[in-house]
């Protein structure tokens, strides 16, 4: 659990370096790097949250 959290939390901060170096340079290949890393760790998390409520229901 708490890998994941530190995970999350590092995937959303590299999406944050990408988008302030887009912001620097105007480099449109750092926004697309960076929405691509935030759109995957917003699924991975909702993926995770439906796997703990579903652990919880069947439970």
């Amino acid at each position: 659990m708490a890998v994941f959290r530190w995970a999350v939390l590092v995937l959303l901060v590299a999406s944050a370096i990408c988008f302030l170096i887009f912001a620097v340079t105007g480099q449109p290949r750092y926004k697309a790097v960076g929405l691509k890393l935030l759109f995957t760790t917003l699924a991975a998390g909702f993926v995770f949250f439906a796997v703990l409520i579903a652990e919880n229901l069947l439970e």
